[in-house]
């Protein structure tokens, strides 16, 4: 069974699909290390955005070897 992920995640989505603690992307949206937008006093994440981030901090680990 394949759960889809919706475009617009919210803190505990968004953190199972990075496979971080919830309260590491606390600190991560608040440090702005991963895009994020507040909704009301809610993080929220776009999904196409926090993709091509990921894709971002592939590279640069890439280029640091």
């Amino acid at each position: 069974m394949t759960t889809e992920i919706p475009e617009i995640m919210n803190i505990r989505v968004c953190s199972r699909y990075l496979g971080i603690s919830t309260d590491t992307l606390y600190t991560y949206a608040a440090t702005k290390y991963v895009p994020a937008f507040k909704l009301g006093n809610r993080w929220r994440f776009k999904k196409s955005i926090i993709d091509e981030w990921i894709v971002k901090q592939v590279h640069v680990v890439d280029r640091q070897k």
